[in-house]
């Protein structure tokens, strides 16, 4: 092994794994080849994802650059649409740029974000999200948490029990889920959502509030399994179309026939949350019927990084601040 550190973080992750295994069946000790095996396994794991965060951090270090000779570029094409002269701080490299503007299409021309890196294989496969709670959950938080798993398709709700964050993290990376949902509470009442995006991120806090679950909703409809309609409303801003974006790839692309719909509407920085399904009225023209499904909810967004959930150190995008409600015709989303 070329690296003590790597062998010592695979060594303790195995341990502590075989270790959990062992006390809840009663196995004896696995033979020492078997256990080289898992380590093996578990250290390539490790390298994979170390590889794949450095590629995307270098790759959205160049941004900066990207951007930069993206907008060169774009005076030349400028000047030469309008039928001007090139800019002066510009002439001397204008073959160059004159070069590279011959050789770009419409998807090249455009300059790279990180957020295609972290989105790259949205709508290739259905997202696969894992919902769970904190740590200790009351009755009424795991209860709120089975109503979650309801919204999103392809979900499974899983018990936390004692399990830590980078277990939960990289046991989801391990069976391929594509998102984490997690709920938290305090003194019984749902407070707190976290959704993050694997394997890079990102991740985005909510505050929750109003919360109503489905056995208080009177003259319910049943959950459909179908896939639904996304409503997103409101989100104009910079921040509000990265958290609709957040939201919206935890959903798979619908079927036309689907009849089912949730909502995501902004209202002066609080996002409503609504689930129905409809029927077209017999005998209209264009008339629905809507039906609430349950739960609902408001979510208001306090923080987004641009790591996963377990990367404490890794950069934040958007973080609320107090003095930010001050102004009130401000709006973040």
């Amino acid at each position: 092994m070329h690296c003590p550190w790597l062998r010592r973080t695979a060594t303790k992750q195995i341990y502590l794994t075989l270790h959990r295994t062992r006390s809840h069946s009663g196995a004896k000790q696995l033979s020492p080849p078997l256990c080289e095996f898992f380590l093996q396994v578990l250290m390539s794991t490790i390298r994979r994802q170390t590889r794949l965060r450095k590629e995307y951090l270098y790759r959205k270090s160049l941004e900066g650059k990207e951007k930069a000779a993206y907008e060169r570029k774009q005076q030349i094409r400028n000047a030469l649409q309008e039928g001007k002269p090139i800019p002066t701080e510009l002439r001397g490299e204008e073959g160059n740029w004159r070069h590279e503007i011959n050789l770009e299409d419409d998807i090249t021309a455009r300059p790279h974000n990180h957020i295609d890196d972290e989105y790259g294989l949205a709508g290739t496969r259905d997202p696969k999200v894992c919902v769970t709670t904190s740590r200790d959950p009351s009755s009424r938080l795991k209860q709120f948490m089975k109503e979650v798993k309801l919204i999103f398709p392809n979900a499974q709700a899983v018990n936390r029990g004692n399990t830590k964050v980078p277990e939960l993290v990289e046991a989801c990376r391990t069976h391929d889920f594509t998102d984490i949902v997690v709920v938290q509470e305090t003194r019984g009442q749902p407070d707190g959502l976290l959704v993050c995006h694997l394997p890079l991120g990102p991740t985005a806090y909510f505050t929750i509030s109003n919360v109503v679950m489905r056995h208080d909703i009177e003259d319910r409809a049943a959950v459909s399994e179908a896939y639904p309609h996304l409503i997103l409303e409101g989100f104009v801003s910079t921040l509000g179309r990265r958290v609709a974006d957040i939201l919206k790839f935890t959903f798979p692309a619908p079927r036309p026939a689907s009849q089912r719909v949730v909502t995501f509407a902004n209202e002066d920085d609080h996002i409503v949350f609504r689930h129905h399904t409809f029927e077209k009225a017999p005998g209209t023209k264009g008339e629905v019927t809507l039906k609430e499904i349950g739960p609902r909810f408001d979510l208001t967004v306090f923080q987004v990084k641009l790591g996963t959930l377990e990367q404490t150190d890794a950069e934040t995008e958007f973080v609320f601040r107090p003095y930010m409600n001050t102004a009130k015709k401000r709006r973040l989303l």
